[in-house]
């Protein structure tokens, strides 16, 4: 099977070259920086293939009152998590594969997508390739129209709304902060 068009590879260099965060202490600095170079080393770093570690593109749905988000109880990782994962040879822009990656996995066809990005987050994982690697995770924030309603995908074992002050758990590790930034980002 092909991997992303080899545009993106240069189309994540810009938008990474671009990012600005104001980092707080959260390290996001740090996590541009480290990406921007491994984006450098590996022409490879799009495709799921890459065993050192991959670009994956995720995005974190809240609700039109802007009082909850959209969580998957990830079916292989058995935690809440938002909306992501790999690069596929039809996407036409970074942030055009975090939005098919929200729309498979909660079901929500119409979202209005921010262009810039939210959050850069890196973590490891068991992968689908069937190897312990790295993600490094280009987020996204996504607003759903009113009336949306989500559908569980195969990936996952329940896709549901959450208020923002009220995760569940077992949760990733890092939602509260993305929800934190997220809300953060709405506010102003």
């Amino acid at each position: 099977m092909s991997g992303p068009a080899p545009e993106l590879h240069a189309e994540l260099t810009g938008i990474l070259s671009a990012y600005r965060d104001g980092d707080h202490g959260t390290g996001q600095r740090a996590i541009c920086e480290a990406m921007l170079a491994f984006l450098a080393a590996r022409p490879d770093a799009l495709h799921r293939s890459c065993l050192p570690g991959h670009f994956t593109a995720s995005a974190l749905i809240v609700d039109p009152a802007r009082e909850a988000v959209l969580l998957t109880h990830h079916r292989r990782l058995g935690l809440w998590l938002q909306m992501g994962g790999h690069f596929e040879p039809g996407d036409k822009s970074i942030v055009d594969a975090a939005r098919r990656e929200a729309v498979e996995e909660g079901g929500i066809p119409a979202l209005t997508m921010a262009e810039e990005v939210l959050e850069l987050d890196v973590h490891e994982v068991f992968c689908s390739i069937g190897a312990h690697t790295r993600h490094l995770d280009i987020r996204y924030l996504a607003l759903a129209e009113p009336g949306a309603e989500p559908v569980v995908s195969a990936e996952s074992l329940d896709v549901r709304w959450f208020h923002r002050a009220d995760l569940p758990t077992p949760l990733g590790e890092d939602i509260p902060l993305l929800v934190e930034r997220a809300f953060g980002h709405l506010a102003g």
